[in-house]
């Protein structure tokens, strides 16, 4: 059977591409500049860098984005099942317009609160992540469904390449923090990914919602529907354990790197570089390898291959802190991130193989809830590791590298799960994973 899409279908799987690399762009631009917004406001306030309170607040400013898609990943999902995917990915690219705008602001007024409001909304917008899961998975075969959710994260990757780009051109000199452009450049980006939804992107749902869709909003229909197939639960539970590893790489890397009294001592400008280095792996890894390699290797095996580049490249990371070397550094980099893409569309995949394609969209709502509580919870532990430096004095390894080798502990922990998580279970459809659903 053959396993190509008909045009229209990878017409729409373009759309979607492009709508989400535009959103993400802004996204990769805002994101690696928040510790600095966040350090700059806060000493107005009187709170000194490089002190636990400090962490609290940047780790509360990253995580008050991600708390917000944990909440609302599920209801976007749940809704897109009921009044299609289209309209729920428009309002979410539209509301991501608005609140860079509000950042953008929040940057000339100086204000923490503002910031915080900013994010919250972006959060909320953003969550409709989910939803593009589920159209992709509404016009792939099961064959090429990882190849699908594999886009995402390409999208992913390139907004985290020339987002930080982008950033990098909006800073007035080698140290000087950035003021609104890149919010109200965010804005614009977003708002343009908006226009192209509106007028080429159709519904993915052919037939219209199905007339069993679940109804209202806050309710635990989608979870008891991912917790009634046993392999399901399993998977939940390794996304959370991996991206909550990657949480707290992502979460300490800027302030690792521009630590005055770190091996490396970076610029603003040179921080926002590696992060564009960062996307840039990201891209290749799963633009190219994870859409090659994932017809001809299971998504398990890919997902296992993934969790174990990560314990090496996390440990390989805080190893260079010791003996600080620029391609040390670089080459722990990209043995993270493709790992990390490695992962996260193979159990997406998975995830989407094992629902009921009725229901694919409140649980793959589920399963962005779990990423989001992992980020949520990832930098709220890792901050607070970080600016504690006599606990690495106590455990005899270098200032920032605390993060770190927790991460390689818990991605250890994750390859073992992983491995449980894809031993039980089959693809929906088959009569045993029926039978488990029913019960």
């Amino acid at each position: 059977m053959s396993t190509e899409l008909p045009g229209p279908r990878k017409a729409s799987l373009l759309v979607v591409f492009l709508a989400v690399f535009i959103d993400l762009l802004g996204f990769g631009m805002v994101l690696p500049l928040l510790p600095l917004y966040a350090q700059e406001f806060a000493t107005v306030l009187g709170i000194e860098r490089d002190t636990p309170k400090m962490g609290l607040l940047i780790g509360s400013l990253m995580a008050s984005f991600s708390a917000m898609q944990f909440l609302f990943a599920p209801l976007w999902g749940r809704l897109s099942d009921r009044i299609g995917r289209r309209p729920v990915l428009l309002v979410g690219l539209a509301g991501s317009a608005i609140c860079y705008a509000l950042f953008g602001l929040a940057t000339v007024w100086k204000s923490v609160v503002w910031l915080f409001v900013a994010r919250i909304g972006a959060g909320v917008a953003g969550a409709t992540i989910s939803t593009a899961h589920a159209y992709i998975a509404d016009v792939t075969t099961k064959e090429t469904r990882a190849k699908g959710m594999a886009l995402v994260g390409a999208a992913f990757g390139l907004g985290f390449t020339f987002g930080p780009l982008l950033g990098y051109f909006a800073l007035e000199g080698e140290t000087a923090v950035p003021g609104p452009g890149p919010g109200y450049a965010a804005a614009a980006l977003s708002a343009s990914a908006f226009l192209l939804a509106l007028f080429k992107l159709p519904e993915s749902l052919p037939n219209g919602p199905p007339a069993h869709a679940a109804r209202g909003w806050f309710n635990l229909a989608s979870l008891r529907d991912a917790l009634a197939v046993p392999s399901l639960l399993a998977l939940l539970l390794t996304t959370f354990l991996c991206v909550f590893a990657f949480a707290n790489f992502e979460s300490t890397l800027a302030m690792v790197l521009e630590d005055k009294y770190g091996p490396f001592q970076f610029t603003y400008r040179n921080v926002l570089l590696v992060f564009a280095f960062v996307g840039f792996v990201l891209t290749l890894a799963q633009g190219f390898l994870v859409r090659r390699l994932s017809t001809r290797i299971p998504e398990g095996t890919m997902a296992t291959i993934g969790a174990l580049a990560e314990v090496g490249g996390f440990a390989w990371l805080a190893y260079s802190l010791a003996n600080p070397s620029l391609a040390a550094l670089f080459a722990a980099l990209a043995i993270i991130v493709t790992g990390f893409a490695f992962i996260t569309p193979s159990l997406n995949a998975l995830i989407s193989r094992r629902s009921d394609p009725t229901k694919q969209g409140g649980i793959l709502g589920v399963a962005q809830s779990v990423s989001s509580l992992a980020r949520i919870l990832g930098p709220m532990a890792a901050l607070p590791l970080y600016t504690t430096p006599a606990l690495a004095d106590r455990l005899a390894i270098p200032r920032g590298a605390t993060p770190f080798y927790f991460a390689a502990a818990l991605m250890t922990l994750g390859a073992a799960l992983i491995a449980l998580a894809v031993r039980g279970g089959k693809d929906w459809g088959n009569e045993e994973c029926k039978m488990q659903n029913a019960k």
